[in-house]
This record gives structure tokens, C-alpha cells and sequence, in this order.
């Protein structure tokens, strides 16, 4: 694993540190989804992966196939595909951009999931509304378009993305 990512546990969660991630989180909702401090708590819990860097430069929550989630880009993935990790969220602090932190945290959760066994990584990026820094960083990182959907009640459109290892 990275020397720069941390493991991210829920008591962490009741730390100041937290509270930054929750509103790190928050910040970025657009692209990921706004989440109570419970909510991020359960996905903690459930994790396959969850890494942090820093206080709250960076973000990362990954799931496996038996993770107990109700995400309709989760149950995409699960609809079709027998074993995957799925990145649920990946986010870096305006302030951290440029270090290279989204990419260390992959290569942590690419390392992870090749010791469990797992041979695909999953996730969705916004084609509507768009979001091309996300579309170019996965593309750079070996991520290949699998299919897309409208959620939320059409308000917003997804690519699905899947990378093998």
C-alpha cells in the first residue's frame, strides 16, 4: 500500500478528521453524492477499501460484490458481473489537486484487489452532467467504457467503466 494513504475506519469518523472528510465529500456532491454523517458512517463500514490521505486531502470508498448496498450504479454492476471491487467514491481537496493522490489511492486499491483474488475494478463517471477530468483520468489509468444508464429519475446519465487486472 501507499505511504500516503491511511486506512480509514468509522471511528475516525468521530474525529474532527471526519467531519473534514464528510465535508470533503459534501464539496464535491455534484459528482458524488451528498452524504449524512450515518450514511458515510455504513459505507465505512461496509467498505472493501476505505483510504483516506491526509486529514482530508483525498478520499476513497471501494465495495466488493457482497457489500449490503443499494447504489443503482452498485446493483449495475452486481446485475452483471459475478466478482468486482466497485470505486463508489474517489475525491482530492481543491487544495491537493496535482499531487497525485486519486492515482496513489488506485494503485493501493489495485494492490488490494489483486491479493483478495478480484480480477476487475468497476466504477461510473457523470456523462451528464459531464465530468472529462474524471473521464480522462480513468481512461490514463486503463479504465474502458461497459455500458451507461440514466439514474436518479433521468436528472442525471452515467458511464460505466471497468478496469481488469
Amino acid at each position: 500500500m501507499s505511504s500516503l494513504s491511511t486506512p480509514l475506519t468509522v471511528a475516525d469518523l468521530v474525529t474532527p478528521e471526519g467531519a473534514a472528510l464528510l465535508a470533503l465529500n459534501n464539496a464535491h456532491a455534484v459528482e458524488l453524492s451528498w452524504l449524512e454523517p450515518e450514511r458515510l458512517a455504513r459505507l465505512v463500514a461496509e467498505a472493501f477499501l476505505a483510504r483516506r490521505v491526509g486529514v482530508a486531502d483525498a478520499l476513497l470508498l471501494t465495495f466488493d460484490q457482497d457489500a449490503d448496498y443499494d447504489s443503482p450504479n452498485f446493483l449495475w454492476f452486481r446485475e452483471r458481473y459475478p466478482a468486482f471491487v466497485y470505486v463508489d467514491r474517489v475525491v482530492v481537496a481543491d487544495s491537493a489537486r496535482g499531487r497525485g493522490l486519486a492515482k496513489g489511492l488506485y494503485d493501493d486499491l489495485f494492490a488490494a484487489a489483486e491479493a483478495a483474488g478480484h480480477e476487475r475494478i468497476v466504477c461510473e463517471v457523470n456523462s451528464d452532467p459531464p465530468n472529462p477530468a474524471s473521464d480522462a483520468f480513468h481512461a490514463a489509468l486503463g479504465f474502458v467504457p461497459v455500458g451507461t444508464a440514466e439514474i436518479h429519475g433521468g436528472k442525471k446519465t452515467v458511464t460505466y467503466l471497468e478496469r481488469r487486472l
